[in-house]
């Protein structure tokens, strides 16, 4: 089933490079296109995507606050944020209110249909070592005011959804986890829903931050 796509950006030509880049994949298909955030939320309340590639500055609405309302949803699309720069407190932002990871703009093309594609078969966009720059960059100045309920969110957890957890917090893949853990994929994926469930989190890189809050990773 070809996945419906968003391009959001306030640069036509960035737009139309990205669209014509995923013009020739079967499997994605560029169905909407907007400027800005705000633009981006009525077209897909309009007719609804899978998966918006989110700019984060952006005039009138821009992509932290966008991406904000759209995970707020009953049925969330997915979201990565497009950025120029790794360490960009903007993406830092745009992933502690749930986007499911990002891609630098100069991406290669191969790079980001398999990223699009990770992303909607469940799989991180993000590699261990960035995720933990932005782990640090999200939890720096905010002292132990957050440790208390995070250690009672992962208390929550069964023994295997704490490894399940941990292993997240590593940045590992579906497939990784399943290797290590000596499960099935299928597994896996059951025991992230309800990980995201329990700890109130809706990608992995929140679940990263609530187990480094816990003091587990």
């Amino acid at each position: 089933m070809t996945a419906r796509l968003m391009i959001v950006d306030d640069d036509p030509l960035v737009r139309s490079g990205l669209k014509l880049l995923l013009g020739g994949d079967r499997d994605l298909e560029v169905v909407a296109e907007a400027g800005n955030g705000r633009e981006a939320l009525d077209t897909h309340n309009a007719e609804p995507v899978d998966l918006l590639l989110m700019d984060l500055r952006m005039p009138v609405m821009d992509g932290i606050e966008a991406t904000a309302m759209l995970k707020g949803l009953n049925s969330p699309p997915a979201v990565i944020v497009l950025t120029t720069f790794d360490a960009d407190d903007y993406v830092v932002r745009a992933l502690a209110v749930g986007a499911d990871g990002f891609l630098l703009k100069d991406t290669p093309p191969a790079d980001i249909v398999a990223a699009i594609k990770n992303v909607l078969a469940g799989q991180p966009a993000l590699s261990p070592t960035v995720t933990a720059a932005l782990i640090k960059q999200v939890v720096d100045g905010h002292g132990d005011d957050r440790s208390v309920p995070a250690r009672r969110a992962v208390e929550s957890l069964t023994a295997r959804e704490r490894e399940v957890a941990l292993c997240l917090a590593k940045g590992a893949s579906n497939a990784e986890i399943a290797a290590e853990l000596f499960m099935s994929v299928a597994t896996v994926k059951a025991h992230i829903s309800r990980i995201f469930t329990k700890l109130d989190v809706s990608n992995r890189v929140q679940v990263a931050i609530v187990m480094h809050d816990a003091g587990r990773a």
